[in-house]
């Protein structure tokens, strides 16, 4: 049964390199992680910004971390966890007409 953290939402920036996709299957190779989504949410001169969505069985945010590093990224926040058995989507608490 899946335990740990099972996804980490991270806001990230990096140099221009390496490319998206190669940072992709870098940190794609971490043993726990099963999925890697890299949005690019801003670019200027010599940075790009993204966010880095990873989905595993008991992720390790330092292994995370430490490759994102040696990439030459910038972990900026984490802007979500999940852990536990199942996923739990958040809930919007919000009126539709607000």
């Amino acid at each position: 049964m899946p335990e740990g953290i099972r996804r980490i939402v991270l806001d990230v920036l990096k140099p221009h390199t390496p490319r998206l996709t190669d940072l992709a299957l870098m940190v794609s190779r971490a043993e726990q992680v099963i999925g890697v989504n890299i949005s690019l949410k801003e670019v200027d001169q010599s940075t790009e910004s993204i966010t880095i969505t990873l989905e595993g069985d008991n992720l390790q945010y330092e292994i995370i971390k430490e490759i994102l590093e040696q990439a030459g990224a910038v972990i900026h926040s984490i802007d979500q966890v999940v852990a536990g058995k199942r996923f739990v989507e958040e809930v919007n608490l919000q009126p539709e007409n607000s």
